[in-house]
């Protein structure tokens, strides 16, 4: 319950006291903000029986309808409405609101931190609100100009380069020595800015010199290719020529494709 809440209902959205590194202007907007939001919008639903006169009403979400002395939830910011109690849940999460919480706008009910979201980006570093004039965007999500840092080595990426690593940015060396996967026939890293081809799992340069057959060198770019033991040929004849004593027959042929570094990239 205690870490629904947390996440429901941030502390840093309305209290200044969690946001130690706001500038003067900051903390101002914060205070209007969090004190408009908590008199035009914060509720709390209240659990009681659909009283008589509401029997038969339908349940604001599913549309169920709801009889007499059935367990329901009332929200007094908008008016005679009822929910089922597990009904009762943010309009962007889903999730059922912990203790009946509940921020309203344009007649749906939110959890305070997606309402909030609703007006101001949030962090994806510090998971604050961000009321500073600029900000940096980059793969849907938002951050504080001095917290856009790589995720391993905190190097500043404001205009830099940079690889995104499970949501996270990641600057280009630490990428490069920490995460690229080496090339299945060079053995060299395949770095955030080399084009890279991918197959059965495995890796390589879309270079010709790298992504060729074992065999006779021809590029298998767009081409079909057998793999067998983690090398590539461009026909069952190459594939026997190159071990002549297996009688085990070559994988099934595939087209391969070409590709940027990962998904992550």
């Amino acid at each position: 319950r205690a870490r629904a809440l947390l996440q429901q209902l941030p502390p840093q959205d309305c209290d200044e006291r969690y946001c130690p590194e706001l500038a003067e202007e900051e903390r101002r907007q914060l205070r209007a903000f969090s004190a408009r939001r908590r008199q035009e919008a914060l509720g709390q639903g209240l659990a009681c029986p659909v009283p008589g006169p509401c029997h038969g009403c339908p349940c604001r979400k599913c549309g169920r309808r709801l009889n007499k002395g059935d367990p329901g939830i009332s929200a007094s910011r908008l008016g005679d409405q009822f929910w089922h109690p597990s009904c009762f849940s943010c309009h962007f999460c889903q999730q059922q609101l912990v203790d009946l919480i509940y921020f309203q706008q344009d007649g749906r009910i939110y959890c305070g931190r997606h309402h909030a979201e609703l007006f101001r980006p949030r962090c994806a570093s510090c998971d604050q609100l961000i009321f500073m004039e600029e900000c940096i965007e980059a793969e849907g999500r938002r951050w504080h100009l001095e917290h856009f840092c790589c995720l391993e080595c905190d190097e500043p990426l404001r205009g830099q380069r940079y690889v995104m690593r499970s949501g996270r940015p990641c600057c280009r060396g630490c990428f490069e020595s920490l995460f690229a996967e080496p090339c299945q026939a060079c053995g060299d890293p395949i770095g955030a800015d080399s084009e890279e081809v991918t197959h059965q799992g495995l890796h390589w340069h879309a270079r010709a010199a790298c992504f060729c057959c074992s065999l006779c060198r021809k590029p298998l770019r767009g081409q079909p290719l057998a793999c067998r033991r983690g090398r590539l040929f461009c026909s069952d004849t190459c594939s026997r020529g190159q071990d002549a004593s297996s009688t085990a027959s070559s994988d099934s042929s595939d087209s391969a494709f070409a590709s940027a570094p990962s998904p992550d990239s």
